[in-house]
């Protein structure tokens, strides 16, 4: 998993609408990259909608959010609907970002084993330096730890 102060990860991915988008491409922008299981379940949705309902505070900072899934473009385009979501939805069905990050890990949940992504948020600089890491993160004030790191 990249750290504080390496050079994030560049990466092209496809968004909610279809197109290719690169980290590169934020240069001059603080990155709110975060990670998340998966669209339309509780703890996801309330993610969402947390960033969703601060994102003026983030703009202001001039901060923009993506988050990202192993979920399909089309799954992300139904649930950034849903919930009216302002900001960019990565698909990552290979799950090359989430790899490449370090996020897709071995889990335990009532004694079955299996492969998933842990929730995770990275706060990128302008420069393109991870800035913050927030690993296994918890829902519950996690807004307040992202707006209080940028």
């Amino acid at each position: 998993m990249p750290a504080v102060g390496d050079s994030a990860p560049d990466f092209t991915a496809t968004t909610d609408t279809g197109e290719e988008l690169s980290l590169s491409s934020l240069l001059g922008k603080k990155v709110i990259l975060y990670f998340y299981p998966k669209d339309n379940t509780s703890g996801c949705t309330r993610e969402a909608c947390d960033f969703r309902d601060n994102l003026d505070a983030l703009a202001a900072k001039n901060a923009v959010v993506l988050g990202v899934s192993t979920d399909s473009v089309k799954s992300h385009q139904n649930f950034k609907g849903k919930y009216d979501l302002p900001f960019t939805l990565l698909a990552d069905p290979d799950k090359d970002l989430v790899e490449k990050y370090g996020v897709y890990v071995e889990k335990k949940n009532y004694g079955r084993t299996y492969m998933g992504v842990v929730r995770t948020t990275f706060v990128i600089d302008e420069a393109g330096k991870i800035e913050k890491v927030f690993n296994k993160v918890k829902i519950n004030g996690h807004i307040d730890e992202v707006l209080a790191s940028v």
